[in-house]
């Protein structure tokens, strides 16, 4: 039996150690948001907040996660699409195919907790996540949009 702490709720679910935590998120939990891309912790599809931290999830065991830490999912960032990189995504027009958008946003708005005003070098380092559609651009210019809150302003227009 694993304890977690998932979107502010206590989660038990009984699985093997060894399960990845994507898949406890999506098959126990039922919180699909988080997407299975590579398998390999290569594409970040699969990125979640880890007590603030974004983490891949499709080869973390749920073993490694304590029942102390939050786990926060796409579904738990924000009610209603209301998170700034939320807002600047849909004002930017981010979103190609949207296969990766849950695991780039998840990553965005980590980078945005730990630098509010991120450089395009902070952005670089911080976005590994990869987009198949080639949307890299429009990301960066979205992550600059929040921070400056420009997002926001455009999504209430």
């Amino acid at each position: 039996m694993a304890k977690l702490n998932v979107n502010g709720k206590a989660v038990d679910v009984a699985v093997e150690p060894n399960t990845p935590l994507l898949w406890v998120l999506r098959e126990q939990v039922g919180l699909t948001g988080t997407k299975f891309g590579c398998g390999m912790a290569q594409c970040g599809a699969c990125t979640v907040h880890i007590d603030g931290v974004a983490t891949r999830t499709c080869v973390l065991p749920v073993s490694a996660v304590k029942p102390t830490q939050k786990v926060v999912t796409i579904e738990g960032l924000s009610k209603n699409s209301s998170h700034p990189i939320q807002k600047a995504w849909i004002a930017m027009d981010v979103p190609q195919c949207g296969y990766c958008q849950s695991g780039m946003i998840m990553a965005a708005s980590a980078l945005l907790a730990k630098k509010p005003k991120p450089t395009d070098k902070d952005i670089d380092d911080a976005m590994t996540n990869i987009c198949r559609c080639g949307t890299h651009q429009q990301v960066r210019n979205a992550i600059h949009a929040a921070a400056a809150g420009v997002g926001a302003a455009k999504a209430k227009a």
